[in-house]
């Protein structure tokens, strides 16, 4: 009977030993496998959870991401390039331009549900895309080449990959603990109410538009944080990052991975980044193809996506055990 009590401080203990061992599999990475590649997956990782954070918790699908994504790029590489900002001002403030352009497209989309606030999504990122194709300062087709990596706080050079690795990779922790407390706090509950059922949120008493807003932020708050990231890892920014296609590529990382789970998107994020890095060179164009058949099967095969089909297979197993 003495040790009943100490089963909650144990069940406790559990999550905080599960971050720990992630955090330690993140920091042994780069010495097995290439840090390019896992600073990439890192990137899209934290955008596909920003995203997700709209789509599976708010239940908002928003078409037009990659403006926020590929404008923090843009915004990065400008200060870095052009003013010689260190790498943590620049992100910030990529970051920082993210959100309050999502405010600007926020307030124009939330006013309108399904598929209208999808393609007013994609049509004010299409206007993004022209304007990174246009203005002088973007350099046009061939954007922003050789952005300087710098200095982290002045003392460390961040041209070498493993510096750069675990930058990335605090970030990164960063951003998707912040989108785990979002989602599991107060203001998270009520996204998950709005999303089953926006008119009883509404009766509630629940301000929904305002909190449709703030996910909206939030949500390019952390793309235009990977975008920023992005961009001091390749040293670029360039049209891709603003294109509809990096819009639709964060969907299939989200659905692939599982739609409303916290760890979905990661994994879905890794799937796809691999599947680039392995086949790019094999099928050449053909990657493109795959990728629609993976998005065809799992949207029909496997709706909940690969986290959320084993979430759901060890619910099942855990309810027989229970049965029996």
């Amino acid at each position: 009977m003495t040790g009943l009590p100490r089963l909650p401080r144990l069940a406790a203990l559990r999550p905080a030993a599960g971050w720990l061992l992630l955090i330690a599999l993140g920091i042994a990475a780069p010495f097995v496998l290439y840090p390019t590649f896992l600073m990439k997956v890192l990137c899209f990782a934290l955008f596909a959870t920003g995203f997700n954070l709209l789509l599976g918790f708010a239940g908002l699908l928003s078409f037009g991401h990659a403006a926020f994504f590929g404008g923090a790029a843009y915004v990065c590489a400008a200060l870095c390039t052009r003013f010689g900002l260190p790498p943590e001002l620049g992100i910030a403030a990529g970051a920082l331009a993210a959100a309050g352009l999502g405010a600007l497209v926020g307030l124009l989309a939330i006013r309108r549900t399904g598929i209208y606030f999808a393609m007013i999504t994609l049509a004010l990122a299409q206007l993004v895309f022209f304007l990174a194709l246009q203005l002088p300062v973007t350099g046009g087709e061939d954007g922003l080449q050789g952005v300087p990596r710098g200095k982290l706080l002045g003392l460390i050079d961040l041209s070498n990959n493993l510096a750069m690795y675990f930058f990335v990779l605090a970030v990164f922790c960063a951003g998707f603990w912040l989108v785990y407390r979002a989602i599991h706090s107060p203001f998270g509950q009520v996204l998950k109410a709005i999303r089953e059922n926006e008119p009883r949120a509404i009766s509630l008493g629940y301000d929904v538009a305002r909190y449709k807003l703030l996910a909206f932020v939030l949500s390019a708050f952390i793309a235009g944080l990977a975008g920023a990231l992005k961009t001091l890892v390749f040293q670029l920014a360039s049209l891709t990052d603003v294109h509809w296609h990096m819009s639709g590529e964060v969907v299939l990382m989200t659905l692939l991975g599982g739609l409303g789970t916290v760890f979905g998107p990661a994994v879905g994020a890794l799937t796809i980044v691999s599947l680039e890095n392995e086949l790019a060179d094999k099928v050449g164009p053909w990657v493109t193809v795959i990728m629609g058949a993976m998005f065809v099967v799992c949207v029909l095969l496997f709706r909940r996506g690969i986290v959320g089909e084993l979430q759901a297979l060890l619910a099942r197993r855990g309810a027989k055990k229970t049965l029996s």
